[in-house]
């Protein structure tokens, strides 16, 4: 039978504010355990919590961006549950009324269409503490220095089929939020996690089946392994006669497989009701306008662009596009040197290669834009070629100054001189008598691949300084 898989996401965006939601405590990551947590976090009784402005601002940019409803009035509720990161005993949160209503986003589906992805809400809450099972030896100890921090939870309609949908919607989101500014992406540090609810259906039927929820995913490609699991294991149930339980389920990388770690809670589990301690949170367009303010040039507006007024193919442009800083640092270099395509090239592969390599951030690079532009301007004013450039470039990673400084201490200005090519043009075709006969007898599309060889030699005898445009039309002239 063949079966239809149903996706919808949780996205848990950790806000890029100073402080907490309802407290000044700071969320600084890596700080010493339970160093970062004041009274209201701990749950003291007695302390009242105070709605952080900046959260509220992020919320409403979210929402803007993707077009969504941003509601006038909106409402903390208490979500109770039991856990030992919780110290209240319940979490705030918003259930009926959140500050983002209905928006869609639109991303790339696996057969190169586009796809429009419905976001149900985007509701603002405080994070959970953090339990620590591997420190103690047989116990587990509590960090709450990230209770309390501000979280946007971006939730979608169950609108894609697969895995890679999955992560295409997923990555959007990530673009969005760290291109508008309000969230680091950094999903190593759980700046940025999923939650997937997957089921599955006869392909055909419009009842929804029953599904799971895939909790804490903190990178792309294990919430696609984790889809992809869940997937074959629901089938597989199904056709064996067997029914999906509804309930949460952990993904275990090592094992690359999902376990089940608790049954799913419905929303009457959670026995919300409205936060006595916060007042209604109430919206005018005046704020709005305020929090949309100076917001940046959005990702899919920013690809269209690159691809107009810079002749890029769309995959190029969707590539610079994918981190805002990325986008910026290449635009920074055309200002410099004007050749978009030959900026993307570098930009897209020597430099990033470099960079991941290192395992730097972008803004931690060696190389400036300045720098970078300063290099290619040697490759088009034909002072080096471009393999020449990927060894200055190199020595310029390691801190040896300019590429002017570079070409000038290491002698590798490109050789432009028409007697020392032909020089060494007539020593190639000399010791080449076999290749030379070859490539006469050839037919005439044949040669242009033939001619390399040669070209190749005489590159080879001049140490890569030859200007390799010269030389092949020097060869040319010289072998019929």
């Amino acid at each position: 039978m063949p079966w239809e898989t149903v996706i919808g996401l949780e996205i848990h965006t950790q806000l890029a504010t100073c402080s907490k939601i309802f407290s000044g405590s700071a969320i600084m990551f890596g700080a010493e355990p339970n160093t970062q947590a004041a009274l209201v976090d701990l749950g003291m009784p007695g302390v009242l919590p105070v709605l952080n402005q900046a959260a509220v601002q992020m919320a409403v940019r979210f929402g803007y961006a993707i077009g969504a409803e941003i509601a006038s009035h909106s409402v903390f509720a208490r979500k109770h549950y039991f856990y030992p990161d919780l110290p209240k005993g319940y979490q705030i949160s918003q259930y009926e009324l959140p500050i983002v209503g209905r928006g869609v986003v639109s991303l790339v589906s696996e057969d190169g269409a586009t796809k429009s992805v419905g976001v149900t809400r985007a509701h603002l809450e405080e994070d959970a503490g953090k339990s620590l099972h591997d420190v103690f030896g047989g116990m587990s100890g509590i960090d709450l220095n990230r209770a309390g921090t501000p979280l946007l939870e971006i939730v979608s309609e169950p609108d894609m089929r697969s895995a890679a949908e999955a992560v295409a919607y997923a990555r959007k989101i990530h673009r969005i939020v760290t291109c508008i500014g309000i969230c680091d992406g950094n999903l190593q540090e759980g700046s940025f996690r999923c939650d997937a609810n997957v089921s599955v259906r006869p392909l055909g039927q419009e009842q929804l089946g029953t599904r799971t929820e895939l909790k804490n995913l903190n990178s792309f490609r294990f919430l696609h392994k984790a889809i992809q699991f869940e997937v074959v294991r629901q089938i597989n149930i199904l056709e064996e006669g067997g029914r999906i339980v509804q309930e949460t389920r952990l993904y275990d990388a090592e094992r690359d497989e999902t376990r089940s770690m608790r049954s799913k809670e419905e929303a009457n589990d959670y026995r919300y009701f409205p936060d006595p301690d916060l007042l209604p949170l109430v919206i005018d367009a005046d704020f709005i306008a305020t929090a949309t303010t100076n917001m940046p040039e959005l990702p899919d507006a920013r690809v269209a662009r690159f691809q107009q007024v810079f002749g890029l193919s769309a995959y190029v442009a969707d590539c610079l596009t994918s981190r805002r800083a990325l986008a910026d640092f290449f635009e920074s270099v055309v200002a410099f040197c004007g050749d978009a395509t030959l900026v993307a090239n570098w930009v897209l592969g020597e430099f990033s290669a470099t960079l991941n390599k290192a395992d730097l951030a972008l803004a931690e690079a060696p190389v400036s834009a300045a720098d970078l532009a300063g290099l290619l301007r040697r490759i088009q004013d034909q002072t080096i070629s471009g393999k020449i450039a990927k060894q200055v470039f190199a020595a310029m990673w390691q801190g040896e100054g300019t590429a002017d400084a570079v070409i000038a201490a290491r002698g590798l200005k490109q050789v432009t001189d028409t007697g020392a090519l032909a020089a060494w043009v007539d020593e190639v075709i000399a010791a080449s008598s076999v290749q030379v006969a070859n490539y006469q007898a050839a037919a005439a599309e044949k040669r242009p691949k033939m001619i390399g060889f040669f070209v190749g030699q005489v590159m080879k005898k001049s140490r890569g300084k030859a200007n390799p445009q010269q030389v092949n039309q020097l060869l040319q002239s010289r072998l019929g």
